[in-house]
């Protein structure tokens, strides 16, 4: 993690990615990776559900996974468990790929931290608003639009500087599922794209207002 930015345009860029559900997201990534249109390795996949199928997709990848469980643990616990494998790990970017936990990003680790989310941030955001809750709110609420937000991630659900949007149409007919699979394929294009923009320079690694924010004497560490 200490490298300057610029080395990332000569070799890959490393990424640590956190998952709680199907890790269809990530595998899109991998897929990327593996046909070269990312320069970029996934270094360590950390799950906070002992039975995600993300997990079992993943290892049949060759992707090293660790299960880093929420349930039964305080959050101090399990902030500090992630922060260690990944501190285990060289890496780049943490990317959250569906992840549903919430994770204190640690200082050490600002403006490093990506994530999707899927709908037109700031609206359907924040706590409670994931997969299908996100769905049938944009349904409930007729709108006419929707799609998929990356955006740098710091200690608030769904929060931080936005790296790019894709949009869809909403259709009178849509129903959760459909909507669900018209913004997943969106997402499947945004998130390889801002991996991209990163890797370039097209956009800062780290965020620089958030490294910034987290080293500042008002906000010491939480991580020892």
């Amino acid at each position: 993690m200490t490298e300057p930015a610029s080395m990332q345009s000569q070799r890959p860029l490393r990424i640590g990615a956190l998952v709680s559900g199907g890790g269809r997201t990530l595998l899109n990534i991998a897929n990327k990776i593996k046909d070269g249109t990312l320069n970029a390795s996934i270094e360590i996949v950390i799950s906070s559900r002992t039975k995600a199928a993300a997990i079992e997709r993943c290892q049949a990848t060759g992707l090293p996974v660790e299960v880093v469980q929420r349930a039964g643990q305080s959050q101090n616990e399990f902030d500090n468990r992630i922060t260690e494998i990944l501190a285990a790990h060289q890496f780049d970017l943490i990317c959250m790929c569906g992840f549903y936990s919430m994770w204190t990003i640690p200082p050490q680790f600002a403006g490093r931290v990506v994530n999707i989310h899927p709908a037109l941030l700031p609206s359907y955001g924040g706590k409670g608003f994931y997969g299908d809750h996100v769905h049938r709110a944009v349904l409930a609420a007729s709108e006419s639009t929707s799609g998929c937000t990356v955006h740098y991630a710091d200690n608030e659900y769904d929060h931080g500087p936005i790296l790019l949007q894709e949009t869809v149409a909403v259709d009178a007919a849509d129903t959760p599922d459909t909507l669900a699979a018209k913004v997943f394929e969106k997402e499947c294009i945004a998130y390889p794209n801002a991996i991209a923009m990163l890797i370039d320079g097209r956009a800062p690694l780290p965020h620089p207002d958030l490294a910034r924010i987290a080293s500042s004497p008002s906000n010491p560490a939480r991580i020892d």
